[in-house]
């Protein structure tokens, strides 16, 4: 072999063995691409699963929980649950997911428990929101479909969730309260009782027969259909006012009539004292006479002027100070 063929067979070689090294790692490549591609393909439908499983398990939730006798008029327990299954099946697709990608389910928990801290410092609000939730749905201080107020936030409820409890008021307004502070704060269930008890002050002429105020007053909340006869209509003198008698009328009603009959026994009162000849006084000023002239305003403003040319006027008043004439 001549010097010139040593070279030439080393590079052709070399030249095979570079070519068999890239073809190798072409085909290991391409072999990962492909398991990459199945990997995505079959992840993205364990995701596609997850979402039509966690529609599945939740009717399948309400049908069950709906067949309880507990939960048929209880729609509040009924919504949380299936909420919480609803997050359950999603947490497992997740995991399901990732796994499949190649992330290790140890290697998952093990982050967790070391971020779990953190994640607890930084969502402690959302997280004591929760709990407030589950205490909530323990207590079941009220359901859906109840009126209550919260801290002055008042509305019928409309849903309990994980985190927040949602009303509607009677403008329609969508009213959004945290769990944690529905829990840390007053609850007022108006509709929690089968009955409610309406309370109407009215005001009379202290010169009125108040024996026939409060009997017209008790005829007017007796004659109404919504009022209910026991307990019965009750009638008393409740205050002395400046200028008038409060007499307070108060019946039970339905709580679901509570509003409207109100409005019908407040129009009803004035109406029947109108027509009984009864008083209902307004408020009144009274002009006293002053000096020379008949009557004079409550309240008169004077210039500085004014108040000189009227101490010039009255012979005792030179040394008066200003604002005492």
């Amino acid at each position: 072999m001549t010097k010139l063929e040593t070279p030439l067979t080393d590079a052709v070689a070399a030249g095979r063995a570079a070519i068999t090294v890239d073809a190798a790692l072409l085909a290991k490549m391409t072999d990962m691409a492909g398991n990459l591609a199945v990997n995505l393909i079959i992840a993205l439908l364990i995701l596609v699963a997850t979402v039509f499983l966690s529609r599945w398990a939740s009717k399948v939730t309400r049908r069950t929980l709906s067949r309880v006798r507990g939960f048929q008029d209880d729609q509040t327990v009924l919504a949380f649950a299936i909420q919480v299954v609803r997050v359950v099946v999603y947490i497992i697709g997740l995991i399901a997911v990732l796994q499949r990608l190649g992330v290790q389910t140890t290697s998952i928990i093990a982050v967790l428990g070391a971020a779990s801290l953190a994640v607890g410092l930084a969502l402690q609000g959302t997280l004591a929101n929760v709990a407030a939730g589950v205490v909530l749905l323990i207590l079941r201080p009220y359901k859906v479909g109840d009126v209550i107020d919260i801290g002055g936030a008042g509305g019928t409820v409309q849903r309990l969730d994980l985190f927040t409890t949602q009303l509607s008021n009677a403008s329609n307004h969508k009213i959004v309260v945290p769990n944690g502070k529905v829990l840390g704060d007053v609850i007022l269930n108006l509709s929690g009782q089968t009955t409610r008890r309406i309370e109407i002050n009215f005001t009379v002429g202290y010169g009125e027969d108040l024996a026939e105020t409060r009997a017209v007053l008790a005829a007017t909340a007796v004659a109404h259909d919504a009022v209910l006869p026991d307990p019965a209509p009750w009638t008393g003198v409740t205050g002395l006012l400046d200028s008038a008698v409060q007499v307070t009328l108060q019946a039970w009603v339905k709580s679901g009539d509570w509003w409207q009959t109100q409005a019908d026994l407040m129009q009803a009162g004035k109406e029947a004292l109108d027509a009984a000849n009864i008083e209902i006084p307004f408020p009144h000023q009274v002009a006293v006479p002053y000096g020379d002239e008949d009557v004079m305003p409550v309240v008169t403003v004077r210039t500085v002027e004014q108040k000189d040319e009227m101490r010039r006027d009255r012979p005792d008043s030179t040394d008066a100070p200003d604002g005492k004439d």
